[in-house]
């Protein structure tokens, strides 16, 4: 299948959005509930994101025979439930696929703009399921449907409000409150939002993930859930119309690649640039942000142009305004099939309100604000998993993801020194591959072994 936008043959699956798809390969039996199969032992693979709740349901798709791509999907469904703020279903993101021996490919589900005119606070359209979907399609193991389940869980019987929640919380209190559903949501009394070992207990949402595990996924973009959620962005002052979500596809293309040696390192592809500025730093060391900088002034968007960009070590001292907020995870298996994701909704807790009965936070419209730094990398040296690395910071991701790459690549860790927060797993020849999350945050690295943050 050719790379780009979406050939005919997804794009009518995507449309479509099955539970099950012909030539997609599932294990034989459901991965939760009745007739799950125990857990397995050995080396299983490892998740680390910034969320550890969502960090464990990922942890447990391996568990139970799902690979790394599975796991992702999981993972990033359950940071929709776990870290509303940053991973909302009404959001989007981008991830990278590494497989030994295939040329490493890229995945972006960027929020899009509404068009309808009117509304306070302009909503973007939800891209999050749709490039989970494709990206399972392709490369997953087991029914897609059976991958929201943890997350419809979590969201009914109620999550533990993590430190990295109760922060984004605290930090948009007086907006957040504003909004009647919102507050319903995430209040805690008159005044207060709810803070770090509370229960978020999310009904509405639950009742929305249902709705997408018994309808399919094309149900919310070409169906009567269309219909529901537009409706309620509207009444949210979001401005987005079905004609909206039917036309919010995601892109895939070849990974941007550099080669050194024996060592091959891959990076996320425009509408990603984060993935440009990231690569632009691992090769030269210059300032990603100049370097995304001189890219988005340059008007040009394909992928040949960003692979010759990163060739001929472009890069600018041009800066960025501030940059919305994110999340990132990594996944392996044992496989050593590799996913490294960034997620964003285009501002820290998106519009700051909830799309009605759907429980879903709204992502901000990129009309009024500028595109997240979106950046991850994958490592091989020979074949063989050097390092699996992906961040948020705003403005210092791409240059926390360069700078873990560099340091990879000579067999360190990252220093979590400046502004972004990486998380990563690295591998080294005769050694297990072990997860490491940034020990300034909250996340985990849920392995074989259950290991956590250092």
């Amino acid at each position: 299948m050719p790379f780009g936008l979406l050939a005919s043959a997804a794009s009518g699956l995507l449309l479509t959005a099955c539970s099950s798809v012909p030539g997609v390969s599932s294990l034989s039996h459901s991965l939760f509930g009745a007739g799950a199969p125990a857990p397995m032992t050995g080396s299983i693979g490892t998740v680390v994101a910034d969320e550890p709740q969502a960090a464990l349901v990922g942890h447990d798709v391996l568990a139970r025979g799902g690979n790394a791509v599975d796991a992702a999907t999981a993972t990033a469904i359950a940071l929709g439930v776990t870290l509303p703020s940053r991973a909302s279903m009404g959001g989007g993101g981008a991830c990278l696929i590494s497989q030994p021996g295939k040329p490493a490919e890229s995945i972006a589900f960027l929020p899009a703009a509404g068009t309808s005119a009117g509304g306070d606070r302009p909503a973007s359209t939800p891209s999050m399921f749709r490039g989970l979907y494709l990206m399972q399609l392709h490369y997953g193991t087991v029914d897609f449907n059976d991958l929201i389940t943890p997350s419809l869980d979590l969201a009914s019987d109620g999550v533990t409000v993590s430190r990295a929640l109760a922060a984004d919380l605290k930090a948009v209190r007086m907006a957040l409150l504003a909004d009647e559903t919102a507050r319903a949501t995430f209040g805690r009394g008159e005044t207060g939002t709810l803070a770090a070992g509370d229960t978020l207990v999310q009904p509405q949402l639950a009742g929305f993930l249902e709705r997408i595990r018994t309808a399919g996924v094309g149900d919310l973009y070409n169906g009567a859930l269309a219909d529901v959620y537009t409706t309620a962005a509207q009444k949210a002052g979001g401005g987005l119309n079905d004609e909206d979500l039917r036309k919010t596809l995601p892109v895939q293309s070849l990974a941007l690649t550099t080669r050194e040696g024996g060592l091959e390192a891959d990076f996320l592809a425009p509408p990603a640039d984060g993935g440009l500025g990231a690569a632009i730093r691992y090769t030269t060391g210059a300032a990603a942000q100049g370097a995304v900088a001189a890219w988005r002034s340059s008007g040009q968007t394909s992928i040949g142009a960003a692979q010759e960009a990163l060739s001929h070590g472009r890069a600018s001292g041009g800066s960025l305004p501030a940059l919305p907020a994110s999340t990132s995870f990594v996944v392996t298996d044992r496989a050593s099939l590799s996913v490294a994701c960034a997620l964003s909704e285009n501002n820290l807790f998106g519009t700051g309100r909830v799309a009605g009965s759907t429980g879903v936070v709204l992502g901000a419209s990129p009309k009024n604000a500028p595109r997240p730094l979106l950046s991850a990398a994958i490592l091989r040296d020979r074949q063989a998993l050097r390092a699996v690395i992906a961040a948020s910071g705003q403005n210092e991701a791409a240059d926390a993801v360069g700078d873990a790459a560099r340091a990879a690549a000579h067999g360190s860790e990252a220093s979590h020194s400046g502004a972004g927060r990486v998380n990563e797993i690295l591998c080294h020849a005769g050694d297990a591959c072990r997860g490491i999350t940034d020990p300034r945050g909250g996340g985990l690295s849920a392995g074989t072994t259950n290991e956590t943050n250092r």
